[in-house]
């Protein structure tokens, strides 16, 4: 069998003030257009027959027995370092590589088109394998939304070995992040510590685990290379925030986590650049922020529908001596249009945060929820111009035009 990755729409990377390459992203989608972006997902094309997408299906392992034990991973800085602030890999594998599970999916239809996914695929049934964690000692796991779109069953192996049937009980494609469950009696579960991404600078030390080319809880290392940066999210539009780092990221790391100096969970594995002709570690690998994860972690739990605001424009960064989010094109009937905000406006405030460019209307738009009244700031010619937009909320899927 052949091993291929599940790869999103043609290039797109952070934004760091390049003018893009056509189309403009829209706000709450894309960022401008660099470099290939590959989803770390290991797929395996099944040669006989196989069910197409569906609903997840699970029943629980049906072993008779009742109990859970939680052993709760080891966070304490004295136990994962070995001097405040350094990683100490081998005492951090240790408190937490049990918290870290395998994740296979089977039944995945696609088409070389994108038919059946958003980032295209093979045009066959195929089983996609990639990472996750425990969170509490419910059975919950967390993993990225890609690694199990589409797929007819989904099971979860432990570190012990042992493996469980899991049900997929809420996901959101546009952060790409999911939530699954599993029974957990008689399972040993030791939850992974959630931290915080708020706090994170330059140059920290973080660590991720995971199944790179299905080499099950391989550790690598490295550190926090860039911050807020933009990536693209399953439905097309964009995850802000997100962590930039050089720890090697490969296939099947997807939905893995990302742990800091001390073993909490500060992101969670989701993409890496490529050149176009790899798609392997390039050093240039992206995580979802754990705050966003954190945010959004009960809805998924209880199966809500998560909803993000949007305003409705397409944006790239303006010139350097005019800092600002240029509008590109303004989507008919949304948000922006409804405010009067017109294509060739520069954006440069929303409320009291300072707009310098596409990423920061992004994760300015991405702190607020449908039906928030917002003021944008906006240079329009020689005049500075005050509007009112109402977010709405973000469609299920971006659109290719304004």
């Amino acid at each position: 069998m052949s091993n291929s990755l599940l790869s999103p729409p043609p290039p797109s990377a952070p934004d760091d003030g390049e003018p893009p390459t056509s189309p403009p992203p829209r706000l709450g989608a894309r960022g401008p257009r660099r470099r290939a972006i590959a989803l770390l997902v290991v797929l395996t094309a099944i040669l006989g027959g196989g069910a197409g997408a569906g609903l997840v299906l699970a029943t629980g392992a049906g072993d008779g027995t009742t109990t859970t034990t939680v052993t709760q991973a080891t966070s304490a800085t004295s136990e994962a370092s070995s001097t405040a602030g350094a990683l100490n890999a081998s005492a951090l594998y240790a408190n937490t590589a049990a918290g870290v599970v395998d994740i296979t999916s089977r039944g995945i239809a696609s088409s070389s088109s994108g038919g059946g996914s958003p980032f295209g695929g093979p045009s066959r049934s195929s089983t996609a394998t990639g990472t996750g964690f425990v969170v509490d000692g419910k059975g919950h796991i967390v993993t990225a939304a890609h690694v199990v779109q589409g797929a007819s069953s989904i099971s979860v192996k432990f570190q012990d070995g042992t493996t469980r049937t899991a049900k997929l009980l809420g996901t959101d494609e546009a952060t790409d992040i999911a939530v699954l469950s599993v029974d957990a009696s008689g399972l040993t579960l030791h939850p992974l510590t959630l931290g915080s991404s708020a706090a994170l600078g330059i140059g920290d030390q973080v660590a991720a685990i995971g199944d790179p080319f299905t080499y099950e809880r391989s550790l690598s290392t490295g550190v926090v290379s860039g911050l807020d940066r933009t990536i693209s999210a399953p439905n097309g539009f964009t995850v802000a925030h997100a962590i930039q780092t050089d720890a090697a990221l490969n296939p099947g790391n997807s939905g893995g986590p990302v742990l800091d100096a001390s073993g909490q969970v500060i992101g969670i594995v989701d993409q890496i650049a490529t050149s176009g002709s790899s798609e392997t570690s390039s050093g240039v690998g992206f995580a979802v922020p754990i705050d966003l994860v954190k945010s959004e972690l009960g809805q998924l739990e209880a199966g809500k529908t998560v909803h993000h605001a949007y305003l409705g424009v397409a944006t790239s960064t303006a010139d350097s001596a005019t800092p600002g989010a240029l509008v590109q094109s303004v989507t008919s009937g949304g948000p922006a249009a409804d405010a009067g905000l017109r294509s060739g406006d520069v954006v440069t405030s929303i409320g009291t945060s300072a707009i310098h460019g596409t990423n920061d209307l992004v994760a300015a738009v991405a702190t607020h929820k449908p039906g928030d009244r917002v003021e944008l700031t906006v240079r329009r010619g020689a005049q500075t111009v005050k509007l009112t937009a109402t977010l709405g909320t973000q469609p299920t899927q971006a659109t290719t035009s304004g």
